[in-house]
């Protein structure tokens, strides 16, 4: 299975975590929420929606047009509906308490922290460490590269390298503030204690979120 398919599993299955969908949705989900899947298409989203249902990941429903999951898209054919089964859950905090390498690359730790609120702290860490630290030695080699042919270059390379270095320097200040501000002990999800407070207010308990 190549990284891009991985990726695009473990998106689907943690957007169906919070709730069931048709494909449609998820669709409009991974291009609007995940700015890594701008450019799906549904070439891509349904084969993988065919191989979660074969691992037995998800299950599929047909809906009704009145059911409020989904949006009537032409005439009144059914919508199918994809839900996270148990196994499927089970299978994504597993891919959740994964932090190696390849969580630090740039696809794939794009789609890792969309989905931090869901990731435990200690993981949440690794990995943007681990990010960080990756993004270092890419400022390492661009500025000896940079030093080996400066003057080769003509003005506008040249600007185009400095551009490309400035981005990374830019994520790494971010990393360190997220890094910082993990340590001074975040809260498991962000606006969390405000949800709690409307929560309890609605009588609902503290920290609750919807899950498949």
């Amino acid at each position: 299975m190549s990284k891009r398919s991985g990726i695009l599993e473990f998106a689907i299955l943690g957007l169906l975590r919070e709730s069931p969908m048709h494909g449609y949705e998820l669709r409009k989900r991974l291009n609007t929420s995940l700015g890594v899947f701008r450019a799906f298409s549904y070439g891509s989203l349904y084969p993988c929606l065919k191989t979660l249902l074969t691992q037995g990941w998800l299950t599929e429903e047909t809906a009704p047009d009145s059911d409020p999951l989904t949006t009537p898209l032409s005439g009144r054919r059914a919508k199918i509906v994809y839900r996270l089964t148990a196994s499927g859950k089970e299978h994504f905090e597993e891919l959740l308490a994964h932090s190696g390498p390849d969580a630090w690359e740039d696809e794939h730790f794009a789609a890792r922290f969309a989905f931090f609120g869901q990731t435990s702290k200690d993981v949440r860490m690794r990995v943007l460490e681990g990010r960080r630290s990756r993004l270092e030695e890419r400022l390492e080699r661009m500025s000896a590269s940079l030093a080996r042919t400066r003057e080769r270059l003509d003005d506008y390379t040249l600007e185009l390298q400095r551009h490309g270095m400035e981005s990374v320097e830019r994520e790494v200040r971010w990393l360190n503030e997220l890094i910082e501000t993990e340590r001074a002990g975040r809260t498991d999800r962000p606006g969390a204690e405000r949800d709690d407070d409307n929560n309890q207010e609605n009588g609902g308990r503290p920290g609750e979120r919807g899950t498949a």
